[in-house]
């Protein structure tokens, strides 16, 4: 692949594909085209595709537990990286190799144990990260010198070490955090994410079927989401996988990313005390939405930087919602925000995007099963983007993508291009 792409840039190397404004450079770089991931693409109206497959196809075609319902995250793991549906045999395969690699040296805990229980998990979770840095097998290999064409080798054993080491290090910090560090050793016999469940200790069935769901649908969103882009950013200096992934949860910890679903569930709770803990009738929550925005804060949960629909994982968890938890009154409260805040939003002009995206339900479904500890749900979420970002980073490395360097410009230098365009 790496001599295909080679050649195709030399083929079609000078061939422009699309203009950007002043406006996209001062704007986050919103919808410029400037890399390529391989591993999913977001389509606006279509929503996210892995591989050219939709949420609603993947959980139909990917192999599952026995007696499951849900997809197998090792299976969506195979797909990115390998480019082909994977056979239940393929699957094994991988969940036995991540089984193999699990291990979490000593110093890691330790360390763990010197932080304030107080520090945010994403904090501990992504020193942790670097912590395991000591057994990139990548950074032992080019310090002692190896060929380019080698560094996609020793990149693989460390994307596959560290999502083999990442169930047991979230949960460590869960555990030590939530539950007087009582923790619970790992079961082998268990898939990845039946096994993240059990050591959490959420031994539940159905928690074991929503921890599948839930890590298979955040694996991905395509590359130029600010967890993704910066573990591939940081991974274009030749960082190993340890250093890359860290800066991609250090994003992720951010408030406009993946600490969203934290946002979420924390508006829900003050909606039902704004009610004196009653159940809310549709009327209630739209006045609540209105009172929200006149304050000048956002609905959490809902808009998308690219998104022009309901996010397709939104309706993933929101059918297992209505199939697992019918009676759940937390979830009846997000399936009524559905109903009413797309049609409010809609009337404001300037929000493109009033749909519901995939922190909008997550919450309730963890909250049901008794994790109401709303700070660790963001780790959840890095675990299962560890899928995703991992196996792009081994391709980045496999093709020899070179280091990421853009040009910047100063403000005077773009007004004085805006001056010489209305000369």
């Amino acid at each position: 692949m790496a001599a295909e792409m080679k050649e195709f840039i030399k083929e079609n190397g000078s061939l422009v594909i699309g203009q950007y404004t002043i406006e996209q450079v001062y704007a986050g770089m919103k919808g410029m085209v400037g890399m390529v991931t391989e591993t999913s693409k977001l389509d606006p109206e279509e929503g996210i595709r892995f591989r050219g497959y939709s949420i609603p196809e993947l959980r139909v075609k990917l192999p599952k537990a026995p007696g499951g319902s849900e997809p197998l995250p090792e299976g969506i793991f195979y797909l990115m990286l390998i480019g082909e549906l994977p056979t239940e045999e393929d699957v094994v395969m991988v969940s036995n190799a991540w089984a193999r690699r699990s291990n979490v040296p000593k110093h890691v805990f330790d360390m763990l144990d010197e932080l304030p229980k107080n520090t945010h998990p994403m904090t501990q979770f992504s020193a942790a990260i670097l912590a395991l840095q000591t057994e990139s097998v990548f950074a032992a290999a080019y310090r002692k010198g190896m060929n380019k064409k080698d560094y996609w080798d020793s990149m693989y054993e460390d994307v596959m070490n560290l999502i083999a080491r990442l169930p047991r290090v979230a949960a460590y910090i869960y555990r030590r955090a939530y539950k007087n560090s009582v923790h619970i050793e790992p079961d082998p016999k268990l898939d990845w994410g039946a096994n993240f469940a059990h050591m959490l200790g959420y031994d539940d069935y159905d928690m074991k079927r929503l921890m599948r769901l839930y890590l298979t649908i955040h694996a991905d969103h395509e590359g130029g989401n600010v967890s993704a882009h910066a573990t591939h950013l940081v991974g274009s200096a030749l960082s190993d996988a340890y250093l890359s992934f860290a800066s991609g949860m250090n994003g992720l910890a951010g408030p406009l990313h993946g600490l969203a679903n934290q946002e979420v569930v924390r508006w829900i709770m003050d909606l039902r005390d704004h009610y004196k803990g009653a159940m809310p009738t549709k009327a209630q929550i739209k006045e609540y939405v209105i009172q929200t925005m006149n304050e000048g804060k956002v609905v959490p949960g809902y808009g998308h930087a690219v998104l022009r629909k309901t996010d397709p994982r939104f309706t993933a968890q929101m059918e297992f919602a209505l199939k697992y938890m019918p009676d759940d009154e937390n979830c009846k409260i997000v399936h009524m925000l559905y109903e009413v805040v797309p049609e409010y939003l809609s009337t404001i002009q300037k929000i493109k995007n009033p749909w519901p995206n995939v922190d909008a339900h997550s919450g309730a479904l963890l909250i049901h099963y008794g994790m109401v500890e709303y700070d660790f749900y963001t780790v959840l979420f890095g675990v299962s983007r560890a899928l995703g970002v991992l196996a792009s980073l081994l391709w980045d490395r496999a093709l020899g993508n070179p280091l990421e360097r853009p040009g910047s410009v100063t403000s005077e230098w773009m007004k004085g291009q805006a001056e010489k365009a209305h000369a």
